[in-house]
């Protein structure tokens, strides 16, 4: 009997999609997606309207490429605007990569990256964190091979918040075949206050294969416009033009990115307020006995194993929605008021982690 399926790409039937953050209950606090809790400014709610929606937006994004331009010291033609940074990543690897070829990155990572590889029809390799949590790079310079086309590197790591410093950046780079395209996934660097950590504009003039992702969805608190852009070669941000989705940055996207640039002092100050209470969760949590890596982004990592299934329920009682990943629990900084809930739900969740397994279970 001849099958009435449509034929569609095996890979892709069995890709899983991404899954998004968990919705909360009215009395919950929502701390799964790594999303600013402040609401819009009011300057950029007052200055952003629905004029002119009627017609589609200026699909080149021009005002707020130079805008961008002048800020990173660089060309309107090395910037790529595109509907978040995951979506301007995922031109940069049609761009580089397809069959046949391989994407390198750490991982635990973004969980986007294996996706965005598949639908390119290229190859994940992937490279495990150190035992500390962070990219093991040497591991990641010695998997390239002819077949690289392109390596991402997450710093702030999501979901584990460390940080690559910036001479071991450079010296990855100075190693990295010239070549092979490397993506610096800042989409936290808002929220890094190390001064050793990575900042990728410095080297962009030194090395040319470099690409900068940068996001307004975390600091600027414009996650539902779904706004990003990348800084690179003019002809690799050619590239990315060349394979986006056309007219997927609405205008008025465009337009709160503009207004909140402008009004930047002020969402940096909430930035530092977020950074105060990741601090008091940080303290808590090693006060509780976690042992913990230093968080950089406006999130925390939990690394709790096989108990995850068990800490993420612990979370959902205490009113407390987190991200459970296979190796561990990611929780966003939230409103100062979710402080209390969620380090008392951490302080059950590190006691079940303690408890010696049953004789049985034991070699």
């Amino acid at each position: 009997m001849t099958s009435s399926r449509v034929r569609l790409r095996p890979e892709i039937e069995t890709l899983v999609p991404y899954r998004q953050g968990e919705p909360a209950a009215a009395d919950a606090f929502k701390l799964s997606s790594n999303e600013n809790p402040f609401d819009p400014l009011p300057s950029v709610l007052d200055e952003v309207n629905l004029d002119g929606i009627n017609r589609y937006p200026d699909a080149s994004a021009a005002v707020l490429r130079g805008i961008l331009a002048r800020r990173h010291d660089v060309t309107p033609e090395q910037v790529q605007v595109g509907a978040g940074s995951v979506s301007v990543l995922a031109q940069l690897i049609s761009a580089a990569a397809g069959a046949g070829d391989e994407v390198l990155y750490s991982w635990r990572s973004f969980e986007a990256y294996p996706g965005l590889v598949t639908t390119a029809g290229a190859t994940s390799i992937q490279i495990s964190n150190t035992a500390d949590h962070r990219h093991d790079l040497p591991a990641m310079l010695d998997a390239i091979t002819d077949r690289t086309r392109l390596v991402i590197v997450c710093s702030p790591n999501n979901p584990t918040s460390t940080v690559v410093t910036g001479i071991e950046f450079a010296a990855f780079m100075a190693a990295v075949p010239p070549t092979v395209l490397v993506v610096l996934d800042e989409a936290y660097a808002e929220f890094v206050a190390d001064p050793t950590a990575v900042r990728g504009q410095p080297l962009l003039a030194e090395f040319p294969n470099l690409v900068l992702l940068r996001t307004f969805s975390k600091a600027y608190g414009l996650a539902g416009l779904r706004i990003g852009y990348a800084i690179g070669a003019d002809y690799v941000m050619d590239a990315a033009r060349a394979v986006a989705i056309p007219l997927s940055v609405t205008g008025i996207a465009q337009q709160a990115a503009i207004v909140s640039l402008e009004h930047e002092d002020e969402l940096l100050e909430r930035v530092a307020r977020l950074n105060d209470v990741r601090t008091r969760i940080h303290d808590g949590l090693v006060r509780q006995g976690w042992e913990i890596p230093q968080p950089h982004g406006n999130f925390v990592w939990l690394p709790t194993g096989e108990s995850t299934a068990a800490a993420a329920e612990v979370f959902v009682r205490h009113s407390i929605v987190a991200r459970a990943f296979p190796e561990g629990v990611r929780v966003s900084v939230g409103e100062p008021e979710a402080v209390d809930k969620l380090l008392s739900a951490s302080a059950e969740v590190v006691h079940l982690q303690q408890r010696p397994l049953p004789a049985a279970a034991v070699d």
